[in-house]
């Protein structure tokens, strides 16, 4: 297994330790930072969600740049990257910081591309996010860090960012489905 593969599984085994420190009450108390203010908790979650998804760009960057990219990695890479924001997600709709309407179209559309490219990968077809995938997943990353971190900046000017942020997120999330859908619609119905 090579090095960008190595970074994009652990990020998958970052996903339960950021779980346990969002979900489990260690009562490390409260933080005010930059006019937020949220339980100590929240802030090591946030920074462990955003350590997380910064693998994202480093595996990626390393596969590419050392020729080293595969279909393993093809798919591991956005396996992980669903797996991460959905946890985040859920999280934060249990904590309610985030509207479940959102969270649902979100994870519904991860699901039908991870259906879709398991599809594909039958054929033998291994496709790599798209620009406009790369886009949905780092406004997810923004969005849901701002959520993580209680509107950490814009708190003390009364801008809801992390809200506006959920909402551009959820509107590149249906958009680039729609694109992946579109592009690959000929292979997809060709596997049957």
């Amino acid at each position: 297994m090579n090095v960008p593969n190595k970074i994009t599984i652990s990020r998958i085994f970052l996903i339960p330790l950021f779980m346990v420190i969002m979900l489990v009450d260690f009562n490390w108390g409260e933080i005010t930072l930059l006019g937020a203010d949220m339980p100590v908790a929240h802030l090591v979650g946030a920074l462990i969600f955003i350590f997380a998804a910064t693998t994202d760009w480093v595996d990626g960057y390393y596969a590419r740049r050392y020729n080293q990219v595969t279909n393993l990695g093809k798919f591991l890479d956005p396996l992980a990257d669903k797996l991460l924001v959905s946890a985040a997600l859920i999280i934060l709709v249990e904590m309610q910081m985030a509207p479940s309407w959102i969270v649902i179209i979100i994870i519904s559309r991860e699901f039908a591309i991870t259906g879709l490219r398991l599809v594909l990968a039958g054929t033998g077809e291994v496709h790599a996010a798209a620009m406009l995938g790369k886009i949905k997943m780092w406004m997810q990353i923004v969005a849901i860090s701002a959520l993580l971190l209680h509107n950490i900046f814009f708190t003390m000017f009364s801008i809801p960012f992390d809200m506006i942020a959920l909402y551009i997120a959820a509107f590149f999330t249906v958009w680039s489905g729609v694109d992946y859908f579109i592009k690959n619609w000929g292979a997809f119905k060709d596997s049957k």
